[in-house]
């Protein structure tokens, strides 16, 4: 079970969890508990690496010292025993002594290495472990601390660190699991490990989430659970579609084409483990615990064609014409080598005999890349413009779909259009502007208020 930010926010959420772990101590086998840092923490504590670095270092202790006062106050609040409050009292300050040692460190160097970084973004989930293991044994729960740095072991990349398995797994197997075999709460840190050497590491982006699916991979867990502030994932964005729903099934291709186009659930890669194990991923929501959520699988089993409407704006259009493409081989090759040798990456592509349209979203490069294109061809370059994309399974082998998404948008302009070549998306580029009557449109076809998901059909 991970928890992330928002669902350990305050004492009250702390709370809301400790409900959420009890009912599931009952109704199972003791969960290992993976969580993030109080939401805002991480932020704070690189806040103030970045102030110690500039040798503002009464800026960088000022940050110390209001994650201090927001971690005193969550303990305040969860428990009513002196010695208790005491005793983590200590372990905050004992914890954040050290953080100030670092913050002296940096600004005495005027220097802040990913190494230090790394040391320095862990102190969140470090704390706000300690006081969910503390609160769960103020409770009456079984519960054991453990430091995810002794048994998540990864390589040296500091602020991206990627997982050494054979023996994460082995440390696992002896550090965590006599702890849930003795009936006992494990708690751990998301997002955090340590090199082979005890050196402190950083999974990068989704890194709880990534820390979840690691140790539920060691485990042999039979489901991981990502507790977060939304229902799962849903049908299409509800600011747009207020009626979205939540989808109950999800492949994890689905969900990583969902991903790119703004469903910040989670970091498709952050779960790639997991799935490779043929372990499902569960999304529930910490503020409605009651809900399903959506599972994540390698193959979803539902049999509707489309799970979801997504869109991108901002997106920028570049049209690329010349004669020279015509019975030609390489030609494609040297238009790509333009935006590799800017790294930037290209969202959809359609080509013929004479053209290329194809989209961007990091225009970082934009100028250099039209001025190096023009030297091939010509450029017509079209901004904000949105993709808007039908997501779904085997579009291959269903008849109609195209043709009922033409048809929807009848009354708007598509300016280019693509299919993946994983078969899972039908895209199509419009204006910025018709962007969100084109989501709701195709929402109302595919997905009407009287069907199920599961029987939705073109």
């Amino acid at each position: 079970m991970k928890f992330g930010g928002t669902s350990v926010g305050s004492a009250a959420r702390f709370v809301a969890c400790a409900d959420i772990i009890e009912k599931t101590r009952k109704a199972s086998p003791a969960p290992v508990v993976v969580l993030s840092a109080m939401s805002g923490i991480t932020n704070q504590l690189i806040e103030g690496a970045e102030r110690a670095r500039e040798r503002n270092l009464e800026a960088a202790l000022a940050c110390l010292e209001g994650i201090k006062q927001r971690h005193i106050e969550t303990v305040n609040e969860l428990f009513e025993d002196d010695d208790v409050r005491k005793d983590l009292y200590k372990t905050i300050n004992d914890q954040l002594a050290d953080l100030e040692i670092l913050y002296r460190g940096v600004s005495y160097l005027g220097e802040l290495t990913r190494r230090s970084l790394d040391m320095i973004s862990s102190f969140g989930e470090l704390l706000s472990t300690r006081i969910m293991a503390r609160y769960l044994i103020d409770r009456g729960i079984k519960s054991s601390w453990l430091d995810a740095r002794s048994f998540l072991i990864t390589d040296g990349s500091f602020g991206n660190a990627s997982p050494l398995m054979e023996t994460t797994r082995s440390k696992t197997s002896g550090a965590v699991l006599p702890e849930v075999a003795a009936g006992r709460v494990v708690v751990t840190q998301g997002f955090i490990g340590a090199t082979s050497d005890g050196i402190t590491t950083t999974l990068g982006r989704g890194g709880s989430d990534y820390s979840a699916s690691i140790i539920g991979v060691a485990c042999d867990a039979r489901e991981i659970q990502i507790w977060t502030d939304v229902d799962g994932m849903l049908t299409a964005d509800p600011r747009v579609v207020p009626e979205a729903r939540i989808i109950e099934r999800v492949s994890f291709h689905e969900a990583s084409e969902l991903a790119y186009f703004g469903a910040k659930v989670l970091h498709p890669l952050s779960i790639k483990p997991a799935i490779e194990s043929s372990i499902p991923v569960r999304i529930l929501n910490s503020l409605k615990p009651e809900g399903e959520g959506t599972v994540i699988t390698a193959d979803a089993t539902s049999d509707a064609p489309i799970c979801a409407i997504a869109s991108k704006k901002g997106i920028t259009a570049l049209f690329i014409t010349s004669l020279k493409m015509l019975m030609t081989h390489g030609y494609l090759a040297r238009v790509f080598s333009v935006f590799d040798r800017f790294k930037t990456p290209i969202d959809l592509i359609s080509t013929s005999e004479v053209s290329v349209s194809l989209t961007i979203d990091n225009t970082e490069n934009l100028e250099s890349i039209v001025e190096a294109l023009s030297e091939l061809a010509e450029v017509s370059v079209m901004h904000k413009v949105a993709i808007v994309s039908v997501v779904g399974r085997q579009f291959r082998e269903k008849t109609g779909i195209a043709g009922t998404v033409f048809d929807t948008l009848k009354d708007i302009n598509i300016l280019m259009i693509s299919g993946g070549a994983s078969d899972i998306n039908l895209s199509c580029l419009v204006a910025g502007d018709d962007a969100d009557k084109a989501v709701r449109q195709l929402h109302a076809r595919f997905f009407t208020s009287t069907e199920k998901l599961s029987e939705a059909s073109v």
